[in-house]
């Protein structure tokens, strides 16, 4: 993982391995009013994932980051350390965000990373990120972009997303900065928490999937596919120990 040809190409595979989340999507009841996509409290202690979430790994990455559920200030969690390893866990569920904006979430991060950086190839990690993901709609592509993806399903068999959110914890960037992903302007990123300040403590976040998403691409958002957590050091080389607590959807 030592070259720039080899980061390219573990970051834009971790883009492309979220295709996965378009599979088998969980539908939900429209009456409810709160979809709860990561109960993680309510789980055992331990090794065994949560009904419905599996592990999200690459194949150009060797070293995963280790993710178990821990009991953590009186309650279960899941813990995530990484050590110059990238690896997340993924929930394929199908969600309208017009029915559903808003996503709330907890989190506690241990440290933050020297060498991350949003805005560069070689700084792209995070010791936590919350990745959503929407599914492909081929209305919302150009002729082009119809067959760069086309291309990609020909390529691993499966059409990828057509875009992705992450909400991150960076090292630098002030809180509410917007930014494309260095390797892809798919994927937009959403600085929500930053530095050390806040760090060994439990914070509650909330975000509006349906504007941010607006925001970030200038149109409607399709159908969301899945959400994802992650704490990844593969980029820097560095370590991260982060608490990621349940994970919900809102009208």
């Amino acid at each position: 993982m030592s070259s720039r040809n080899a980061t390219a190409a573990t970051t834009f595979a971790l883009f492309l391995m979220v295709m996965l989340f378009v599979f088998e999507p969980h539908r939900l009841a429209q009456a409810q009013s709160i979809l709860e996509v990561g109960k993680f409290s309510a789980a055992n202690p331990g090794r065994n994932l949560p009904e419905g979430w599996t592990p999200l790994t690459f194949k150009k990455i060797q070293r995963h980051t280790i993710y178990e559920l821990v009991r953590e200030d009186s309650g279960v969690a899941m813990k995530a350390v990484a050590e110059a390893s990238a690896s997340g866990l993924a929930r394929k569920i199908k969600i309208n965000p017009k029915e559903y904006p808003i996503v709330q979430w907890q989190w506690k991060v241990m440290n933050v990373l020297k060498k991350g950086d949003v805005h560069r190839k070689q700084g792209d990690d995070y010791p936590a990120r919350i990745y959503i993901a929407f599914e492909y709609d081929p209305s919302k592509l150009s002729f082009l972009e119809k067959i760069k993806y086309e291309m990609i399903r020909l390529l691993y068999g499966e059409t990828p997303p057509l875009a992705a959110i992450n909400y991150i914890w960076e090292s630098k960037a002030p809180v509410e900065t917007m930014v494309p992903n260095p390797y892809t302007d798919r994927v937009m990123m959403f600085v929500v928490e930053s530095g050390s300040a806040k760090l060994d403590q439990w914070l509650s976040e909330e975000r509006n999937v349906y504007e941010d998403y607006k925001k970030a691409f200038k149109e409607d958002p399709p159908m969301i596919s899945g959400v994802a957590i992650m704490t990844d050091t593969d980029n820097t080389g560095e370590s991260a120990t982060a608490y990621y607590g349940d994970i919900l959807f809102r009208r």
